[in-house]
């Protein structure tokens, strides 16, 4: 299938990135009042800084409303941004209208979320793909009906359904011809807005392995955005971890799974789960972050995640630390890093709310033996979280309130008391 007028990818080795971001801004405003006056703003995504090179995979995580898929529409050209810069092979894409995004419309491309409302329910599956050729004017060879069945049968679905609708087709199918019609042009650059979280686990990994091999078939470069930890761990060469519309750690992805550096890359990683049968009897550490992520039209003042941080000093409150190069290819936004030097070790006074942020449980996956979570050791060996020497004598409250992990002996002292009615009823 070859497509007219249609530029090479740049090979992998090329040094210049192929998206380049800088200080990406995007604020929505909040008007009140008759005469519609800006009273706040929602600062959804507020200075991003990052580039993508030809032929990797970038994957962004982070929690619900942090400002993923805000910057996937705003490196896209879907949402005009607030401030910053966005550069495409070295051309400054970040405020062209429409007409001067068209052309470049054949080289960024977006598959959405929604496999069920990004697809029009009034036209057949070969419309709906081959609308790009119509937009941009492209005749392919062979016609478009011909290379839509080609583009159908290479992600995975029958030619013959050529003619068919999308209630016609489950989730995962919808989800196929969507990234039909992103890659029916062949683009270079394309962002994934959670491609596989509407989708049935057991359909994820078929999605997943598609896209990875449509990357090494067609020389595609990615940006996908997801929640979960091990679908981007899977595909990413690289993965930006972003939080309250900042991006706090950006890193290799071997480096970023064994040795995070920001505490709140270190507490999502905790919470993966494990599924492995032989590491049952191993201790793994939990932690919990208490609270909710604070609201984006009022964001903290210095470091964002101070609020919730069991490191937080005075300067995470009055200083926003930058994002700075901590190791080769690793950059972390924050003053009291997890497995680098202290970026200000002159400052060891603890926030209060910070012996009082997170609980570290020691948890033994052996249910069998209560006792083990009943011991003390465990608790004091997750002490070390604090990671600070001096602010670890002052964080000793921490621990103290984490002593709830002794309250899961409910499970024994409810079979003594299914035991003692056991008991009552024979008496009876």
């Amino acid at each position: 299938m070859t497509i007219p007028a249609q530029t090479k990818t740049q090979p992998k080795s090329s040094p210049e990135p192929l998206l380049k971001v800088d200080g990406l801004v995007k604020h929505f405003p909040i008007k009140k009042g008759l005469l519609q006056r800006q009273v706040a703003a929602v600062q959804a995504v507020d200075g991003l800084t990052f580039d993508v090179r030809p032929g990797e995979t970038l994957g962004v995580v982070g929690e619900s409303g942090c400002g993923k898929s805000t910057m996937g529409r705003l490196i896209t050209r879907l949402l005009e941004p607030t401030g910053g810069r966005v550069e495409f092979e070295g051309t400054d894409i970040t405020h062209l209208n429409t007409s001067g995004m068209r052309p470049l419309r054949r080289d960024v491309q977006m598959i959405f979320q929604d496999p069920y409302s990004s697809l029009n329910p009034r036209h057949t599956i070969g419309t709906i793909v081959g609308a790009p050729f119509k937009l941009q004017g492209v005749k392919p060879e062979g016609g478009v009906k011909k290379t839509v069945q080609e583009m159908l049968e290479r992600v995975g679905l029958n030619p013959e359904h050529y003619n068919r609708y999308p209630h016609e087709f489950s989730g995962g199918q919808r989800q196929r011809i969507g990234i039909a019609r992103a890659l029916a042009l062949r683009p270079k650059l394309v962002v994934a807005d959670e491609p596989v979280s509407a989708l049935d686990v057991s359909i994820q990994a078929q999605v997943v392995n598609l896209l990875d091999d449509l990357q090494d078939e067609l020389g595609l470069t990615y940006v996908i955005i997801a929640h979960d930890l091990s679908v981007i761990r899977h595909v990413s060469d690289r993965i930006a971890v972003m939080y309250l519309g900042k991006i706090v750690e950006l890193a290799d992805r071997k480096d970023l799974y064994s040795t995070p550096m920001h505490p709140y890359t270190k507490a999502l990683l905790s919470a993966v789960p494990v599924p492995d049968p032989k590491r049952r009897g191993l201790k793994s550490e939990r932690i919990l972050l208490r609270g909710d992520v604070p609201s984006p039209i009022d964001p903290p003042t210095g470091c964002r995640f101070h609020t919730r941080c069991w490191k937080a000093t005075e300067i995470c409150k009055t200083k926003e630390p930058p994002l700075a190069t901590l190791a080769t290819g690793h950059q972390v936004a924050c003053h009291h890093p997890e497995n680098a030097e202290d970026q200000a070790p002159e400052d060891t006074k603890l926030l209060s709310v910070a012996k009082e942020a997170i609980e570290v449980v020691s948890v033994t996956a052996k249910a069998e033996e209560p006792e083990a979570a009943a011991k003390p050791e465990p608790a004091a060996e997750a002490e070390p979280a604090p990671a600070k020497a001096e602010p670890a004598a002052k964080a000793e409250p921490a621990p103290a309130k984490a002593e709830p992990a002794a309250e899961a002996e409910p499970a024994p002292a409810k079979d003594a008391v299914t035991k003692d009615k056991g008991e009552k009823s024979t008496d009876g």
